[in-house]
C-alpha cells in the first residue's frame, strides 16, 4: 500500500468530515461496513468480527474468546514468536527481549520449537527434508496437557520462517482432536504481504481465529481485528474489547480504503508475481555470495540468512548488520531479524525497477562486506 496512500488519506479525510468519533457503546455506519466486508473475505466459516485500535490489544481479544468458548485457559505457543508487548501477548510470545525477567506471566502459557526448516531442532535437513516432527510435537504436548484452550501462533514468521505446506493441516487436524482452537495471529502478514489476502490461504487451512493489525489501517491509522467463527460468539454478556477506539469511524474509513485499494489494483497477484521475480533473484545472489546461507519468499515477503559457514550454519550477526548499513547508504532500508536474516518486506505497490533497484542494493552492499570482511562500509 506505501505510506500516505492517496486513496486511503482522502477515505479518512471525508470521514473527518462526517463523523469523527464513536463511543464504544454504540456503532456506526463506517464499522460495520468493514466489519461485513472482513468477514466477506476471510475464509471459511470466519463470520463475527471485533475490532480493535492495536494488534496487542487483539491478540488479547482472542485470548480472553478462546477462553470463554472453552472453559480452558491453557495456550500452546512458539518460541521465538511475537504478538505484541501488553503481559499476556508476551506470556504467549516467545522472545527472551520481551520476557526476559519480566517476573509471573500468564499461567498455562506452553511453548513449542517452531516450523523452521532452515533450523529445525531436529535438524530435518540431515534426515532428508522435514518429516513434520514440530507438528507431532505439538499434538503431543495437546495430548499429555489435555485441557488447551487454543494454539496460538504466527502463520508465517516475518523472518520470515515459512512453515511445510502440510503443517498447518496437521496442527489443525490435532486441534479439532483434542478440542482446541487454532488461533492464527496475521498482524503483519495478512491483507496480501504473501500474495493471498490472508496467509492461512496460501496452506489451505482456515483457524478458528484470525488475527489482524498493521497493514488494515492502510500504515496511517492504528487498526486491528479479530475474526472468528460465527458459534464462537459466546460472550455478549461480557466485554472482550472494550477499548475507547474500537469502532473509531476514521479508523474503519481507513481500513475500508485499503482492502479496496488492494482488490481494486489487482495488489494480490502483484504480490506473488513481483515475489516469485524477487526470489528468482535472490536465489540469483544467494549463488554469487558466500555470506548467504538460505534465501526464502511468500508473496513480498522475503528473507535472506547470512552465516559464516553453510556447512554449520553460525550466524553472522556482525556481517548482517554491515550489510544492513552498506544498503542503507545506497537508498535501501530494511530490518536485521534474529540478529542475522536481512527481512525485505516493501510496500504491496512496489514496481519491478523499485525491486531491481532494492536488489542491486543488496548485492552492493553484500560484495562489500565479503571484500572487507564484515566491516561496516
Amino acid at each position: 500500500m506505501g505510506f500516505a496512500n492517496p486513496a486511503v488519506v482522502a477515505a479518512v479525510k471525508a470521514q473527518l468530515d462526517q463523523l469523527s468519533f464513536c463511543p464504544r457503546r454504540y456503532t456506526n455506519s463506517t464499522a460495520v461496513a468493514l466489519a461485513e466486508k472482513l468477514a466477506a473475505l476471510a475464509p471459511g466459516d470466519l463470520t463475527k468480527v471485533l475490532l480493535c485500535p492495536s494488534g496487542t490489544g487483539a491478540i488479547g481479544i482472542a485470548l480472553k474468546l478462546a477462553r470463554a468458548a472453552t472453559g480452558r485457559h491453557k495456550t500452546i505457543s512458539m518460541w521465538d514468536s511475537f504478538h505484541g508487548a501488553s503481559l499476556d501477548a508476551i506470556s504467549v510470545g516467545g522472545e527472551a527481549i520481551f520476557r526476559k525477567d519480566a517476573g509471573p506471566l500468564l499461567p498455562g502459557t506452553e511453548h513449542v520449537p517452531p516450523p523452521d526448516p532452515y533450523r529445525c531442532l531436529w535438524e530435518c535437513h540431515l534426515r532428508g527434508g522435514c518429516d513434520l516432527k514440530c507438528a507431532r510435537y505439538i499434538e503431543y504436548v495437546l495430548e499429555r496437557e489435555g485441557d488447551v484452550a487454543a494454539v496460538v501462533a504466527e502463520t508465517v514468521r516475518t523472518t520470515p520462517v515459512i512453515p511445510p505446506p502440510e503443517f498447518w493441516r496437521t496442527v489443525r487436524r490435532a486441534c479439532d482432536r483434542h478440542g482446541a482452537l487454532l488461533i492464527l495471529d496475521e498482524i503483519p502478514t495478512a491483507l496480501g504481504r504473501t500474495g493471498t489476502m490472508f496467509a492461512c490461504e496460501q496452506f489451505d487451512v482456515v483457524p478458528d481465529i484470525l488475527v489482524l493489525g498493521k497493514g488494515l489501517g492502510g500504515g496511517i491509522v492504528p487498526l486491528a481485528a479479530v475474526v472468528a467463527r460465527g458459534d464462537l460468539d459466546v460472550a455478549a454478556d461480557r466485554a472482550l474489547g472494550h477499548y475507547t477506539h474500537e469502532k473509531n469511524p476514521v479508523a474503519c474509513a481507513a481500513g475500508l480504503a485499503t482492502l479496496r485499494f488492494i482488490e481494486d489494483h489487482g495488489l494480490l497477484d502483484h504480490s506473488r508475481e513481483l515475489g516469485r521475480y524477487a526470489l528468482d533473484r535472490l536465489r540469483a545472489l544467494q549463488a554469487a555470495h558466500p555470506l548467504i546461507g538460505d534465501v526464502r519468499g511468500l508473496g513480498l515477503l522475503l528473507g535472506v540468512e547470512l552465516v559464516t559457514d553453510r556447512a554449520t550454519r553460525e550466524r553472522a550477526t556482525e556481517e548482517a548488520d554491515a550489510v544492513m548499513y552498506g544498503a542503507l547508504s545506497r537508498g535501501l532500508s530494511f530490518k536485521v531479524s534474529m540478529g542475522n536474516v536481512l527481512t525485505l518486506a516493501p510496500a504491496l505497490v512496489i514496481t519491478r525497477d523499485e525491486m531491481d533497484y532494492a536488489l542491486d542494493a543488496l548485492d552492493r552492499a553484500l560484495t562489500e562486506v565479503e571484500r572487507t570482511g564484515g566491516r561496516t562500509p
